[in-house]
């Protein structure tokens, strides 16, 4: 699964780097969690980067307070579920990073990693979104949720699954591209390269989504 993950460049380098423009301004961010507002760009808004809720609340939800909000989506099962299946043919968006959190499960406890390509390079995530709309305020909510797939052979020690990274701005815009059709954009959601790559261990303090400073990305003593 793909549960906490950075976005820490500044919004003028994402800017530059999705050829997209904020619609607010947006700080980075060292710990995402589930709830958080996040940047993403969706399909159906590709010049702009707007911050959506993470953890899809799809449309067709009446009882929000029992409604299950999904953080993730297994790539190998997307069209076999009617609510996901829409979703890859109709909602897709690009969720912004630059690395994310992973937990290994020892003897010892769970030991955090984070990942990030070799580069250091911002990157984007597969990612379906919803809007849910509440009849009594009129307000629309977007939320997002993220692809998983099978881990490469740097993820598979530390996890049995990972997100799915987008591996460059071809398969970016190829998967925001509503004419691409079904089939292609499955075949955009595989594992990363493992070799350019790499992962570290950090210190507990990624545990908690209050620890949102620099200090989380530290190596663990």
């Amino acid at each position: 699964m793909c549960g906490r993950y950075t976005v820490t460049p500044p919004a003028a380098a994402l800017e530059a780097r999705f050829e997209a423009t904020f619609a607010s301004p947006s700080a980075p961010t060292y710990n995402a969690a589930p709830s958080q507002q996040l940047p993403v760009i969706l399909n159906t808004d590709p010049g702009r980067i707007q911050l959506v809720q993470w953890g899809l609340l799809p449309g067709w939800v009446k009882d929000v307070q029992k409604a299950p909000r999904p953080i993730n989506a297994r790539a190998e099962t997307l069209t076999e579920k009617p609510s996901f299946r829409t979703l890859l043919q109709r909602r897709r968006a690009l969720v912004l990073a630059d690395s994310f959190y992973e937990w290994q499960v020892t003897d010892h406890g769970k030991v955090p990693h984070r990942i990030l390509l070799n580069s250091q390079e911002p990157f984007a995530f597969a990612g379906l979104w919803d809007e849910w709309l509440d009849r009594e305020t009129g307000e629309v909510r977007p939320t997002f949720t993220i692809i998983t797939t099978a881990p490469n052979s740097l993820m598979e020690p530390i996890h049995n699954r990972m997100p799915v990274l987008l591996p460059d701005r071809h398969a970016e815009l190829a998967w925001l591209d509503d004419g691409a059709g079904l089939a292609a954009h499955q075949e955009l959601l595989r594992p990363y390269a493992a070799d350019a790559m790499r992962e570290y261990v950090v210190s507990t303090l990624v545990n908690s989504p209050a620890h949102n400073e620099p200090a989380v990305l530290a190596p663990a003593a």
